[in-house]
């Protein structure tokens, strides 16, 4: 059963596929050191790029407008905070509004993507310990079926959506 919502987000979702910008090769060399280092100044960022601090300042204000920048981030360790657990949880649902409150009340969900297929949504969930989650597991039982994936290790923990590489061919 899909929620009713949903329709409207796909129809956002392929409107904003739609309005995909055309990006330069500066731009994309923009993107590649902003998503490296986000803190970097407007001089710094144009002289990596080869542009003047007003050019480049326009040019990153332009991305941000159009939504190729969406937000600037500071990446936080779970694990340096204590959250030793990271889990990923298949769930099916057939009370959408009532499970996304609650996911989004609950701390230790950290994403919550609408997916396709068996499930309805895919979890990522942080916890202090594998206790904790089975607690965490426990108060998500009264919102249907799921199956729960524990991370041993990440591999990939992070990869950037422009590599330098991409840049040169």
């Amino acid at each position: 059963m899909i929620c009713s919502d949903y329709k409207g987000i796909l129809k956002k979702l392929l409107y904003k596929r739609r309005m995909a910008i055309t990006l330069d090769e500066i731009d994309k060399h923009i993107l590649l050191h902003l998503q490296n280092q986000a803190r970097l100044s407007m001089t710094d960022l144009g002289k990596l790029v080869g542009l003047s601090q007003p050019a480049v300042t326009e040019r990153v204000k332009r991305m941000e407008e159009k939504g190729v920048i969406e937000e600037y981030r500071t990446v936080i360790s779970s694990q340096k905070l204590g959250k030793q657990c990271t889990a990923y949880m298949l769930v099916r649902t057939r009370n959408c509004y009532p499970f996304l409150d609650f996911c989004r009340s609950s701390p230790e969900v950290i994403e919550c993507s609408r997916i396709s297929g068996e499930h309805n949504y895919l979890l990522k969930v942080l916890t202090e310990t594998t206790q904790e989650l089975e607690e965490f597991e426990n108060r998500c039982d009264q919102f249907g079926t799921y199956t729960t994936l524990i991370v041993m290790s990440s591999p990939i923990a992070y990869k950037n959506l422009i590599e330098e590489a991409n840049l040169l061919t």
